[in-house]
């Protein structure tokens, strides 16, 4: 893998693919306060049979500082500018957690150029499966973070989110990138739950027109994922796989599964 750089209004971001070509292009990204660590085992992988990209997700570890004046369309606008710089015109995204609202932002503003899309153990962004008071909530979080002490947020952050001895240690290790800069780790949390709410306020679309498919850890305790998944299933009919015994981060607590269900989707994607 290679590590690139690319220069936004509000900072840098560092990103890693790799020399591989192939039918598509894997772009792998990580939930909110992760980083590129997330999908190691994915990577590990993958990197010898198809070409990849992952990032550091803008103020998410190598890159930073960075300026919190963007939104999730920047996102996804600044992700489709990287992918165009790179040749990647073939992209199936696989995003976790908030991975997976970037992958459906993309999809709204660039339909025709997503390939594919795995959710794992995120939810859908349409307005009509979350209450007003789950968004006014999501805008309500920076504080709790900002006060809340940080032994106890590196516990629930580690132990809340997977299951597995392995996702444990590596969510430990990444949270341990803010270790004495909680206003760091309080900022990146708060402003990426704003971002969000807004997001499902604007009550846009943000209709799949690719082939996907929706994972989720049958122990997740991410506040409704489990509920949230449930209900995008019976109303748009995309297939679901619920992983036993995984957490929130279930490509950490069961890599070799997950690394099949993304091999079985790609092979299943019809080549145009």
């Amino acid at each position: 893998m290679i590590e690139k750089t690319f220069d936004t209004r509000c900072g840098t971001i560092h990103y890693w693919v790799n020399d591989m070509k192939s039918p598509y292009t894997l772009v792998f990204l990580p939930g909110l306060t992760a980083d590129h660590r997330l999908f190691d085992k994915q990577i590990g992988y993958f990197e010898d049979k198809c070409r990849i990209f992952v990032w550091d997700a803008p103020a998410h570890a190598a890159s930073w500082p960075f300026d919190f004046s963007f939104e999730l369309k920047d996102k996804a606008v600044w992700l489709d500018e990287i992918l165009s710089r790179e040749g990647i015109t073939d992209p199936v995204i696989v995003g976790q957690s908030m991975g997976g609202y970037v992958g459906q932002m993309y999809s709204q503003l660039y339909p025709e150029k997503l390939k594919g899309f795995i959710s794992i153990d995120s939810a859908p962004l349409q307005r009509q499966y979350v209450t007003a008071a789950e968004i006014w909530s999501l805008r309500k979080m920076k504080p709790v973070y900002k006060y809340y002490p940080w032994k106890s947020l590196l516990k629930s952050g580690t132990k809340g989110v997977a299951e597995s001895e392995y996702g444990r240690s590596l969510m430990h290790d990444i949270m341990m990138t803010y270790d004495g800069d909680k206003e760091r780790y309080a900022m990146i949390a708060g402003h990426g739950y704003r971002i969000l709410a807004d997001a499902m306020a604007a009550d846009l679309p943000y209709e799949l027109k690719c082939p996907a498919l929706l994972i989720c850890g049958e122990k997740d305790k991410a506040g409704s994922c489990k509920r949230y998944n449930k209900a995008w299933h019976e109303k748009t009919n995309i297939p679901i796989e619920w992983i036993k015994g995984a957490g929130h981060n279930s490509n950490t607590d069961e890599p070799e599964l997950i690394n099949g269900l993304i091999e079985s989707f790609l092979e299943s994607i019809p080549r145009s």
